[in-house]
Formats: C-alpha cells, sequence, structure tokens
C-alpha cells in the first residue's frame, strides 16, 4: 500500500541524547532549554523574528487572535477544520468569504467587497492552502487601505517563501502547525510569527496563565506551551529539514509534471517556491473523481478529500457571503500520497493510474 502519509521518525539515537539532556537538567517545560534552542533555530533557518512556540497549531491561532486583539474576523470555508474551529471556540464572531478558483485562497475581490460593505469586521483569518501563498501583496493593500488585521493560517507552509522572504513574515501574525503529519514537525506543537514584539510579548505571557515576567497576573491566559521533549523531537528533525523538504519538493515537482495535460491542480503563487505538502488535484466532475477514487483504491492508493466539505457547509450557522466556488472545489478536489519515504517510481505508479482513467 502506498500511504497518504507518513511521519519523519526522529533518529533514535539522536533523540535519546537530547532527553538525556532534559532528564540531567530535570527541567521539563516552563521555556527550558530545548524550547529556547528550538526558538532560535526556527527563528534562523525561517528567516523570522518574534517566534513563539506553543502546544498545538490551533492554540497558536487562539492565542494569535487574543495578542493582536481581534474580535470578528472574515476567513475562508476552504481549509482545515480548524481555522475557523478555532475562532468559533473563541466565541468569536466568523463570516466566510469565497476563494480564488485557481490558486484555492481567498479570492480578494470578496474580500474587497466583504470589508467595503461590513466594515464592523476587523480581520482576515486567511489560510495559505496546501503551503501556496495567498495574494499577499494584494491583501496587505486592502488591510491598509480598511485598517484591518490579517492573521495568516500557514500550517501548510513551513519552508515556503515568497521572493527571498518567508512567507511568514506577511501580516500581522502567522500561524503554524507541528503537529506529526506536517513537513516539519514535533509530534505535536506549533508557533506563532508576530510582526511586532509588543504582540509576541503579549502572547508569550498568555501561553502561561497570563503570568508575566514579573509573576504577577495580567490578561487571562491557558497553557499552551511547548515541552522539552516535543522541543526535542523538533531538534532532530530539524537537523534533517533541507533534505526533507528538497526530497518533498521534487516529488511535488514530478507530480505536477506528470500530470500537467491530465488533471487541472491549483494554480501556485509565480514567485513561490513549493514545500511539498500536500499534492491536490482538482477534477471538473464528481464522476471522474469517482472513477479516480475507485482506481487508486484498487490500486491500495490512499488518498483524501482535502478539504471536504467546504466549511459554509459544516458551521449553517455561521454567516456566509456566498461561498459557490468553494463548494464546487471541495466536491472534487482530491489530495494524492506525499511524504518523506516516497520514491519517483510511486509518484510514476500513481500518474499513470490516474491517467488510465482519461
Amino acid at each position: 500500500m502506498i500511504l497518504l502519509n507518513k511521519p519523519v521518525a526522529p533518529k533514535l539515537v539522536k533523540l535519546n541524547s537530547y532527553l538525556e539532556k532534559v532528564n540531567e537538567t530535570g527541567w521539563y517545560t516552563n521555556f527550558g532549554p530545548m524550547h529556547q534552542a528550538l526558538t532560535e533555530r526556527l527563528e534562523d533557518y525561517l528567516g523570522v523574528k518574534n517566534l513563539l512556540l506553543v502546544s498545538n497549531g490551533t492554540l497558536a491561532i487562539q492565542v494569535a487572535t487574543k495578542a493582536i486583539n481581534i474580535s470578528k474576523s472574515v476567513t475562508t470555508p476552504f481549509t482545515f477544520a480548524a481555522t475557523t474551529s478555532s475562532l468559533l471556540w473563541q466565541g468569536m464572531d466568523v463570516a466566510f468569504s469565497d476563494i480564488n478558483p485557481r490558486s484555492l485562497n481567498i479570492a480578494t475581490d470578496k474580500l474587497e467587497q466583504v470589508w467595503e460593505n461590513e466594515p464592523s469586521y476587523d480581520s482576515l483569518l486567511a489560510t495559505h492552502v496546501y503551503g501556496n501563498p495567498c495574494d499577499i501583496k494584494k491583501i496587505d493593500e486592502l488591510a491598509r487601505k480598511y485598517n484591518k488585521k490579517v492573521i495568516y493560517d500557514a500550517a501548510h507552509a513551513f519552508g515556503v517563501n515568497v521572493g527571498s522572504d518567508s512567507v511568514l513574515n506577511f501580516g500581522d501574525a502567522s500561524t503554524l502547525s507541528f503537529h506529526a503529519t506536517k513537513v516539519f514537525h514535533t509530534v505535536e506543537g506549533g508557533a506563532i510569527v508576530f510582526k511586532n514584539k509588543v504582540a509576541f510579548d503579549k502572547a508569550k505571557d498568555l501561553i502561561n496563565f497570563g503570568i508575566g515576567k514579573d509573576g504577577t497576573l495580567g490578561d487571562p491566559g491557558i497553557n499552551a506551551k511547548l515541552n522539552e521533549y516535543q522541543a526535542a523531537v523538533g531538534l532532530c528533525i530539524l537537523d534533517d529539514i533541507d533534505d526533507i523538504l528538497d526530497h518533498r519538493s521534487s516529488l511535488f515537482d514530478l507530480y505536477r509534471k506528470e500530470l500537467r495535460d491530465v488533471v487541472d491542480m491549483p494554480h501556485w503563487h509565480d514567485n513561490a517556491n513549493y514545500n511539498g505538502a500536500y499534492m491536490p488535484i482538482c477534477p471538473e466532475t464528481e464522476t471522474v473523481r469517482l472513477k479516480i477514487g475507485d482506481k487508486l483504491t484498487e490500486n491500495n492508493i490512499q488518498f483524501r478529500r482535502y478539504f471536504y466539505p467546504s466549511l459554509d457547509q459544516a458551521y449553517p450557522k455561521v454567516k456566509s457571503f456566498g461561498c459557490p466556488i468553494s463548494n464546487v472545489v471541495a466536491d472534487n478536489v482530491l489530495c494524492l500520497p506525499l511524504h518523506t519515504y516516497m520514491t519517483a517510481a510511486d509518484i510514476y505508479k500513481i500518474t499513470s493510474i490516474i491517467k488510465e482513467v482519461f
């Protein structure tokens, strides 16, 4: 069987050496040496500042909204459920705006209509879907024009640059997931990259129950710290991250070359690199999607309808400004297997099976 995903396993000899150091110090959580080392190495590797490690990607979004003080947000319906549920869980007022049919990211023309006609929405939570950057230039322009704040859910976008700059440096904050299924992981975990140090400092207090550096309580907080064992896993995998990203990107590129004239795929940002996080295809009809799915199943190849359903359907009580494109895409999109342990031979096998359908 070709698996849809297979998490990167940390090398045990190296991991044990880190864990022994943790045991020697007896410092298992609360911003310990491993936490600090991983923070510094990630900032250096990603080319960012004000990176705050947290215990998962969902809490990353929730803490970011609190740190930059947003209360009413426009978001995309085509994303993982946690992008929206993280806001709804906090009782925030949320509204869906439709996506661009080519990039599958939030449509900036629709977003402008919302902010023009509904000025009470003070922010945007947009996802770089499958690691493909949003139209960050246009969103930045609109945010300045309408005086709005922007958070990017960059759970899929580890290692992605726009030009020479990390995609994480755009917006007021970007959130990352370090779940085991991601290209870089700490088993569970995540991070927030803040535009400014004031928001970073506030968030660092918030993830520690709201306790400040002087030990006094400020705004009510939560426990969202990454522990030392998880940070140790991250340090192990970070040692090999260049090889991981290069390999996954080459597989992604091979997929796209083999399927270029066969089936539609999202249009990738013209000035961004690949990181090989996911491999989506967009069959034009349900009939074709079902045929592809049946063929893959017959050959013991896993796939996933990622993301289905469109979240305006999953959360019908949430306000929607109309999401017909998201609904069509969600009905038909498929994600093919892509992980570090796959080979070019696997890609040729999968793409030849898909070509048989056509």
